[in-house]
């Protein structure tokens, strides 16, 4: 047992003693020239630059289903490439070109909102991951959605009040 213990033990100083080789060393100077020259001549960053960043569907009825075309512009000087776009709840779907955008050229993103179960003011938010210095960018809607009949009042009021039975005048119950 003594000279399984010892055995393991010499064993384990060899391995840890035989690494001692500074890899800062083995560095290759040419190679370090290599990589800076690369670097510099490396491609910069995309920037995704939107002709508008909020659309306002104004007035609609509650279950419309609307969209609008966000076009936007690669103004960097690298390819764009949008990985996700997710919206702020799951009444705003975004949907986007895969492809990625070249220095100069322009993309689109369709974004589709739909109002059912959303009465009055709403304002939605997709947030967009991309190369992009930031790494996430943002777009917004908004509209007014006038309440379906029988549901919530334009004031944002869900309390319905039944009108009083006969016989039962100035109380509910």
């Amino acid at each position: 047992m003594k000279k399984g213990i010892l055995m393991l033990a010499a064993v384990a100083a060899i391995a840890f003693t035989s690494c001692k080789e500074n890899a800062a060393d083995k560095v290759n100077e040419e190679n370090e020239k290599e990589v800076a020259e690369r670097d510099a001549n490396a491609e910069g960053t995309p920037v995704m630059t939107f002709t508008e960043d909020m659309h306002d569907f104004g007035t609609i009825n509650e279950g419309d289903v609307v969209e609008h075309t966000f076009e936007f512009t690669n103004t960097g000087d690298a390819p764009l490439v949008v990985t996700d776009a997710k919206g702020s709840c799951g009444c705003t779907v975004p949907t986007w070109s895969k492809d990625p955008i070249a220095p100069g050229e322009k993309g689109e993103m369709v974004v589709k909102f739909n109002s059912n179960g959303k009465p009055n003011n709403q304002m939605k938010t997709v947030r967009i991951t991309a190369n992009t210095e930031a790494g996430q960018e943002s777009i917004k809607i908004k509209a007014f959605v006038t309440p379906k009949a029988g549901g919530a009042t334009a004031t944002g009021n869900p309390v319905q009040v039944n009108a009083a039975e006969p016989g039962h005048e100035g109380h509910n119950h």
